[in-house]
């Protein structure tokens, strides 16, 4: 019987030792465990004493106490976003009326002035060459060029003058009394048309200082010539970096103005005879070409010899839309296509005539104008047979655009390329050089400009989507491309300063760690210095009919003449036809304008306005993210609204719901709607996330193709705030005697930077707080009005829109000196109202907080009010109460008071109210527990560790005002104080219980830690985990919580991702590897072996010698301790210096948009006590979780014993890339959205075939006086 009670107990030993995975092997003992009740109650008196502490510190109470008398109001979504879309139509048709009167002004100007001749001794306002009158010159060192001044003509130099900083323009050194002109570098300044454009167009700028006279909200204005210039106001000294690679021409707000929408097949021969110099000017062709499109165009890149092959093989029989991404990819495959064989013209542009023919039946695409440019350097015949059957039938629906690419070209070529052109309502260029080829392609969009010109009575108002104030959005790459060197300088400088070092294991691991933070593209900071904008513009037209042409002929294949065309017309006048487009004039609207006129105040907290183009595509959003480490995406402006919006359902990245498609469809067409949806959100650099429903409310903006949404959260967003209507400030200013509202914002107080309260347009001030001030001042006097909304000059009384050619020029020159009457301001009276009544009702704020303590009743907060000022700084530190409120007011104020404070005020660093995350989360987190308090800490990753000893904890509660059946939130209040402080709270709870003898925290066998509702850790023993995943410390533990839905996982997809693609050095494209070309790769290699060779041995007996090394490292490690690390003696093992060469050599990139998904994790409050009163069960549950009441955060109490399970396969929190089995631009075309085709299409006018004027070059016709003049001219050069 003792065998086998022994032996029972023998194996309940043996069972009980091997239910526990432990990596000690130490013995489960009862004594050491922590009971549920003891975690609990550590739950209850943590969070009980945080509560009581906020109440005290915060004065919640009294914050409640000042909204007694606000009032709820409904919150109408389809008023609300009805109203909003007026105020920005209004801006709209502002922003109309300025670039009417620049049209007006200059097609006139041009019709009585641009044949005038230019004086010899004419100066402009050159925008690269001016200088500032006052400015230092003397600084100059670097002599200027001699140059040889033989033969040299000498032109005037550019007018200068002086510049101050304004900043309406971005504080950008300008003058507003007149506009200067910047010229591309392609173009020549004093070439005869560009020159006589320059001198006419000076009229503008009585213009353009009435229209900014009339409207100073008005941004930049100019008008782009489509000779090259652009004159642009105010004036401004042009500052490009590295180079100025700026054209008018080939920007959105030129191009979709200057013609209506195409569809475009661009097809390069690629036979046998299209190498060397004359493929890479075809490849720079096509990359213009492809330059002068936008997102309302397609195209297609076609490649044939024997065969016609599409250039980027997924767009195969398809036309693309002319995106920035897709754009980009048809430009990266050009270094790809391979010249043989003979060109099959047949097969090619019998190609394009169907494929354009297939999208105009459908009417797909632009569903407009039609194109083919043809791209060779000859052609056997012309093909007619082709054009009869495809073109000529259909009443040639379809322009021919022909590049003869050569230097030496036949007479018969020119004549069968250029026909093909003129036969098609094209245009035929010669292109020899690569420096001509931007002006010859710019010519396409003059002669599409054609039947616009010719009916000269609409003038399509034109906008753009958005864009970034740049240069051009190839400097992007640029940029990318220069650090990326400079990287490579950096390593190769520091191999040699200190190889052994530099070819450590350690050393090589700190490096691959920064090249991931290098990457990463959430902490996208800085971004201020891009403005993003949108733009409006209208063509303008030379209002002649007829002017003489001059044009080069051909007669042999060494000799061009000019000859100038003419036509007898009715007038007895011996000149040509025309359809000239003069160019295209514009202002910019800056985004920041259009979000101030979407009241976000009256949208309230977590809710938002966002505007969509009729491409789907975001014009204005708050999730918009178009830059990454201060550089621009690849595709920033062609994010799609359902890219952004993320709807909450488990579908696979890129599987859009149908309904969500259907929704977006009706927001494209304009129409007026509202539907509620679930939703997810991100925050906090894509590491929290929220979810829950929003009603979205649509109306399109008329004449226009954006569409404006409204999102309101359900539930608290469903009311808001209002003051009495007692409460008008200015009234309150005149009966209260001695009373202002500047008494109620004295100390510590700030305003949302980015809202409109009031605006002065004549006066600038160095805060928005001193602005406000100014206001405050000026509303309390008698006198005020509050400012009505800008109309349009046209709209006021006795002023009309003349039509061109109406009146004398005296007469419209004496209409444009008198400007419309001037606002000096503009104020949103509802906001200020709103402002004024939070403050004086949370004035008292600044009164200290112990003066408050004798009114508390719980017996904690008043234990802590009467502390001695030196004990409380010994327990609780320095700490910071905010108050923010639903207008953008914050106050903040330090207890105990500190006379000396070097760290920048809590308002200076969150003054965006309800924008900051913490007022957000808090109030979601009342739909929670009304009486929660919501803590934080900043996030410790990977590329921005945290510094625990320096970190604060941000505590918030949200204050909601009620009426009875109707609540809504009316501010924010909470408090910072130091994270070590809450730790020792922490520490002091958890180390005690109700025994004597039990087991606490501060036993090694127990990790505690306080997680928050999204995963991160708050407090923890361990203080290098602090801000961090708690998934990445215990990710087993984590993975347990999710199993019983503690905590749900979340999957977010960020379309606008940035992923780095290896950059291609070489292209052997266009080497024919012919026999002599063999031989000279075999003495290349020979020769670098043998260099190879003798490198290896000088550099293995010199290893030990030190370098010089003055340079500045690359900015990534500048901050870096661990650079020279006197540790690392030992070399690593011996290995060949090619392997050396790998560790310094870097993989070059290139930025490429990409979909990343990651996994965030949210707290699941649905019957969590049920899940969380668990006990513990040894190794397989070893651990406890208990909410600590009244906050966001969870206690979880670990078994160190067990250590962490191996193979544990948590979804990540980290951002990885989507992997798809096609590129993404491909993927998107694969799957094409719904989009809007532009209302405007003019393609076709009947006086169309009257203008001749088709190529630069001459086709000899039957003229006879032309071939006689042309023989005449040869002989002559003979003589």
């Amino acid at each position: 019987m003792c065998n086998r009670v022994g032996i029972v107990l023998s194996l309940l030993l043996f069972l009980s030792l091997e239910s526990r995975d432990c990596s000690a092997s130490s013995q489960y003992d009862a004594v050491n465990k922590i009971s549920l009740n003891t975690v609990q109650g550590w739950a209850v008196k943590l969070g009980t004493e945080l509560y009581h502490f906020g109440e005290f510190i915060t004065r919640k109470k009294e914050v409640q106490d000042s909204f007694k008398s606000a009032q709820i109001e409904s919150r109408d979504g389809e008023k609300l976003v009805q109203s909003m879309a007026d105020d920005i139509r209004g801006m709209m048709e502002l922003k109309i009326s300025a670039v009417k009167r620049i049209v007006e002004a200059a097609e006139n100007m041009a019709f009585d002035k641009q044949n005038e001749p230019v004086p010899e001794d004419y100066q402009f306002y050159n925008s690269k060459e001016m200088e500032d009158l006052y400015e230092d010159l003397s600084m100059t060192t670097t002599p200027e060029p001699e140059f040889n001044m033989e033969n040299w003509i000498i032109r005037p130099p550019s007018k200068n003058a002086h510049l101050l900083q304004n900043p309406h323009f971005s504080n950008i050194p300008v003058n507003i009394n007149f506009s200067s002109v910047h010229v591309p570098t392609n173009v020549y300044a004093w070439a005869t048309e560009v020159i006589k454009g320059i001198h006419w167009s000076e009229g503008l700028d009585t213009h353009f200082m009435n229209n900014y006279q009339s409207d100073p909200t008005l941004s930049w204005q100019y008008f782009g010539s489509s000779t090259g210039f652009m004159r642009h106001y105010p004036a401004m000294k042009w500052r490009a970096d590295p180079v100025d690679i700026y054209d008018c021409r080939t920007r959105a707000w030129y191009m979709e103005a200057a013609a209506s929408p195409k569809d475009v097949v661009i097809l390069v021969d690629r036979s046998g005879s299209m190498t060397g110099q004359r493929r890479d000017i075809a490849k720079h062709v096509v990359t213009n070409i492809l330059d002068t499109l936008g997102n309302n165009d397609f195209v297609s890149v076609m490649t044939f010899a024997d065969t016609v092959e599409e250039i980027v093989p997924c767009f195969e029989d398809s036309l693309v839309q002319a995106t920035l991404a897709n754009l980009r990819e048809l430009k990266l495959a050009l270094d790809n296509f391979e010249t043989n064989e003979i060109a099959n013209f047949s097969a090619a542009l019998t190609r394009a005539f169907e494929l354009l023919e297939i999208y105009r039946n459908n009417s797909g695409g632009a569903n407009c104008n039609q194109a083919i440019m043809l791209v060779t350097d000859g052609v056997p015949y012309n093909y007619k047979e082709l054009y009869e059957r495809y073109n000529w039938k259909y009443d040639t629906p379809v322009r021919v655009f022909t590049y003869l690419i050569g230097r030496e070209v036949k007479v018969a070529d020119v004549r069968e390329v250029k026909w093909m052109a003129c036969a098609n309502r094209g245009y035929y260029v010669h292109l020899s050089t690569l420096a001509e080829v931007r002006e010859r392609v710019l010519e396409h969009v003059n002669v599409l400009a054609r039947p616009l010109v010719l009916q000269r009575e609409k003038h399509p108002v034109v906008w753009t989507p958005v864009y970034a104030n740049v240069t051009d959005p190839k400097v992007a790459d640029y940029l990318w491309e220069q650090r990326e060197r400079a990287e490579q300088k950096e390593r190769f400088m520091s191999q040699r300063r200190d190889k052994v070092l530099f070819n450590s294991e350690k050393e090589q691991n700190r490096r691959w760690k920064i090249t991931q933070m290098k990457q990463g593209q959430y902490s996208e900071l800085g971004n201020s210095r891009y403005q993003l904008m949108t733009s409006v513009s209208m063509p303008v037209y030379d209002l002649r009919h007829n002017e003489n042409i001059t044009e080069n002929v051909l007669i042999n294949e060494a000799y061009w003449v000019s000859v100038t065309k003419e036509s007898v017309e009715e007038n007895g006048q011996r000149e040509m036809r025309i359809a000239r487009l003069l160019g295209v004039a514009g202002t910019d609207v800056p985004l920041s304008e259009i979000q101030a006129l979407m009241t976000p105040y009256k949208v309230g907290v977590n809710g938002y306005a966002f505007m969509v183009t009729n491409n789907g595509y975001i014009l204005i959003h708050p999730d918009l993210r178009p830059v990454f480490q201060q550089i621009l995406k690849p595709s920033y402006n062609s994010v799609d609204m359902i890219e952004v919006e993320l709807f909450d359902d488990d579908r696979s990245p890129r599987n859009f719901s149908k309904e969500l498609t259907a929704l977006r469809k009706e927001i494209i067409d304009q129409k007026t709607g509202n539907k509620a949806m679930n939703v997810k959100y991100h925050m906090d650099d894509m590491k929290r996330v929220g979810r829950g429903k929003k009603h979205y409310y649509w109306t399109g903006i008329s004449d226009s193709p954006f569409t404006l949404v409204v999102t309101i959260p359900e539930n608290y967003g469903r009311h808001r705030i209002t003051p009495p209507p007692t409460d008008d400030i200015h009234r309150l200013s005149l009966t209260s005697k001695n009373i202002s509202a500047l008494q109620y914002l004295s100390d510590n107080w700030s305003v949302h930077p980015d809202w409109l309260y009031c605006r002065h347009y004549e006066r600038t001030f160095s805060t928005p707080e001193e602005e406000l001030l100014y206001f405050l001042e000026r509303v309390a006097k008698p006198g005020w009005r509050w400012p009505a909304k800008p109309r349009p000059p046209e709209h006021h009384k006795n002023k009309g829109h003349e039509r061109h050619n109406e009146g004398t020029l005296e007469a419209r020159e004496r209409k444009s000196s008198n400007p419309p009457p001037r606002n000096e301001y503009y104020c949103d009276h509802g906001l200020m109202q709103a402002l004024v009544y939070d403050a004086r009702n949370t004035a008292w704020f600044n009164k200290s907080i112990s003066e408050s303590a004798s009114d508390e009743k719980a017996p904690l907060t008043k234990v802590i009010g009467l502390l001695p000022r030196a004990e409380f700084i010994q327990r609780f530190g320095y700490i910071v109460a905010f108050l923010a409120t639903h207008s953008g007011l914050t106050r903040w104020q330090m207890h105990p008071p500190k006379e000396h404070n070097d760290k920048p005020q809590f308002g200076k660093q969150w003054p965006r109210a309800i924008d900051e995350v913490w007022y957000r989360r808090a109030v979601e987190q009342h739909g929670v527990d009304p009486l929660s308090y919501v803590y934080s800490v900043d996030m410790s990753t990977d590329r921005s560790p945290l510094n625990v000893s320096a970190a604060v904890v941000t505590a918030a509660h949200a204050v909601f005002h009620g009426d009875g059946h109707r609540k809504a939130p009316a501010a924010v209040v909470g408090f910072q104080f130091k994270h070590e402080r809450l730790s020792e709270w922490f520490e002091n709870i958890t180390s005690s219980c109700e025994h004597n003898k039990c087991v606490t925290c501060m036993n090694n066998n127990w990790e505690c830690y306080l997680v928050d509702n999204n995963g991160w850790v708050i407090v923890s023993k361990e203080t290098k985990h602090t801000g961090q995943f708690f998934g990445k410390i215990r990710p087993d533990i984590m993975m347990k919580l999710v199993e019983d839905e503690v905590f749900k996982t979340v999957h977010i997809v960020d379309y606008q991702a940035v992923c780095f693609r290896e950059k291609k050095t070489t292209n052997p494209a266009t080497m024919l590897l012919t026999p002599l070309e063999n031989l000279r790769l075999i003495m290349v290699w020979i020769l670098s072996t043998t260099m190879w060779f003798y490198n290896s041995i000088t550099v293995g007996l010199s290893q030990a010698s030190s370098y010089p090394f003055d340079y500045v490292a690359y900015q990534n490690y500048e901050n870096d301790d661990e650079t020279d690390d006197p540790n690392v003696s030992k070399p690593p093992p011996r290995i060949l210096e090619r392997d050396f060469e790998k560790l310094v050599l870097i993989n070059r990139t290139r930025p490429t948009p990409c979909d990343r998904e990651m996994y965030l994790y949210q707290l699941d409050y649905k019957n969590l006590d049920e899940k969380l009163n668990k006990p513990a069960k040894e190794c397989e549950r070893p651990f406890y979780a208990q909410v600590v009441n009244y906050t966001n955060m969870l206690l979880v109490v670990v078994d160190a014993l067990c250590s962490v399970k191996e193979g544990v396969m948590l979804p990540s929190i980290d951002a990885t890339e989507v992997q798809y089995n096609e590129s993404l631009p491909c993927l998107k075309h694969m799957h094409p959205l719904y989009r809007k085709q532009p209302t405007s299409c003019i393609r076709n006018h009947t006086e169309e075939s009257n203008v001749q004027m088709c190529g630069r070059g001459c086709l000899i016709q039957q003229s006879i006086i032309l071939i006689i003049s042309c023989l005449i001219l040869v002989l002559n050069l003979f003589t």
